[in-house]
């Protein structure tokens, strides 16, 4: 796999190093603890005979198997016993509110989960730690990381497990409608989602949520093709580029379909999950999804036969290809007064050993670019997304973004004006990219 790297003068996916995916796509989980950012000196526990408590604040442990992360963290301080670690739990969207205040008030725990897009602000209010420099003091291999979270070539965030967003195939619809294989080409993708659509009914080819209070449809489900393609929005130096000819390309392709009319109706104000759902009952014959979908759509039609493919590219294109991910990241408070032991738990999360068994038990990919999931007991579609991920990259170059949802959103809004005919594709990406500039300037 080729390794990635996430930097820029502000913050862009530079390379094509491998990496990972996933995430946003963290569903929550009531009934768990809720997140606490340290108090005054909550954060700075030690006791006499000098072992330090970490404070780990994360939404990972309601995710994954009752107690398995608590093993895990039993097994840390096995390997340190003079660092214990006080797991600090909640769903998704309570820690990332608890943790924002706790990066304005300066009282983040000693070692917290971060989402990629939160990484620009945290950063910038001084809440996190530069990692590059405790990678050096603990004389760190850091060549065993897929990727890195960086702003001005200093790390803040690792990735721990990625999920990423392949192709799903509706096999039934697409063999009803004649098409033997997924499409790897956009101009097959467009021919398979016409003769999709051509069924009848209420059933379309393709479906596109661009609810502009949810804007991630344009990160997965617009740019996704941009990446396929080994395309980039920004500039080397981290700037908006949304008037190169590969961003065109790609608007021009999604208007095709628009045009071509082989998108669910109600786009405009679809969400991720109504995408999810139509896919589900059979309404559309591809979509652009998280593995973390897999078991749900599974659960909710059992009897539903679909596949993973990679995202289509331009026709021609022979270079690796990127797909979309999300991550479990971590970092360190800026706060910790132990941050030498934040960081010792950062390593055993991101070992060969522990990152491989971590992944399996996410049904995500791993973080260490050495270490492999166990899919010996999960569903044969992982290990096809992970041989996906393995031919190509992953990409997200909203990761790190400042702002990166409100850059989604400016984009959206333009582009809904070109998909309901009130301007050009041209002026679409004159205005997102004025937009963008403000912000990425």
């Amino acid at each position: 796999m080729e390794a990635v790297a996430m930097s820029g003068g502000g913050t862009r996916v530079r390379s094509r190093l491998r990496q990972l995916i996933g995430v946003m796509t963290v569903a929550a989980m009531a009934g768990t603890t809720a997140v606490a950012c340290g108090s005054d000196g909550a954060n700075e526990e030690s006791s006499a005979n000098g072992t330090v408590t970490l404070e780990f604040a994360q939404w990972w442990a309601p995710e994954l198997p009752e107690g398995a992360f608590d093993k895990l963290m039993a097994e840390f301080t096995a390997q340190n016993p003079k660092i214990k670690v006080k797991l600090l739990s909640g769903p998704y969207a309570s820690t990332k509110q608890q943790l924002v205040a706790g990066a304005a008030s300066k009282t983040l725990p000693d070692v917290v989960g971060l989402d990629g897009a939160w990484v620009s602000d945290f950063a910038k209010q001084g809440a996190i730690a530069d990692l590059t420099e405790l990678m050096a003091d603990a004389k760190y291999d850091s060549s065993q990381l897929a990727s890195q979270i960086q702003i001005k070539d200093k790390t803040y965030m690792v990735p721990v497990v990625n999920f990423v967003y392949p192709l799903f195939v509706n096999n039934d619809l697409l063999k009803k409608a004649g098409v033997t294989t997924p499409p790897t080409t956009r101009t097959q993708f467009l021919d398979a989602a016409k003769k999709v659509s051509a069924l009848g009914g209420n059933v379309k080819g393709w479906a596109l949520p661009l609810d502009t209070a949810v804007p991630n449809g344009i990160q997965n489900d617009v740019m996704s093709w941009l990446w396929a393609s080994g395309g980039s929005m920004l500039t080397d130096d981290g700037k908006a580029d949304l008037k190169s000819d590969q961003v065109k390309s790609t608007v021009d392709f999604v208007k095709s379909l628009n045009d071509a009319n082989v998108i669910a109706p109600g786009s405009l104000t679809m969400k991720e999950q109504d995408k999810v759902e139509k896919f589900t009952t059979g309404q559309v014959g591809m979509v652009i999804d998280s593995l973390a979908h897999i078991t749900l759509i599974k659960k909710n039609n059992p009897s539903l036969k679909f596949t993973v493919a990679p995202i289509p590219a331009v026709d021609g294109y022979t270079g690796k290809r990127g797909i979309p991910y999300a991550s479990w990241g971590i970092g360190v408070s800026n706060s910790s007064k132990h941050k030498a032991e934040a960081f010792k738990l950062v390593q055993f999360l991101m070992s060969k050993q522990t990152n491989a068994q971590l992944s399996t038990l996410a049904n995500g990919f791993p973080g260490n670019k050495t270490a492999t999931p166990d899919f010996s007991k999960s569903d044969p579609m992982f290990k096809t997304a992970f041989d996906i991920y393995q031919a190509g990259y992953p990409a997200n170059e909203f990761v790190g973004l400042p702002k990166s949802e409100d850059l989604m959103r400016s984009f959206d809004e333009q582009l809904q004006l070109t998909l309901t005919g009130k301007q050009s594709v041209d002026d679409t990406l004159t205005k997102a990219q004025e937009s963008w500039t403000s912000v990425l300037s």
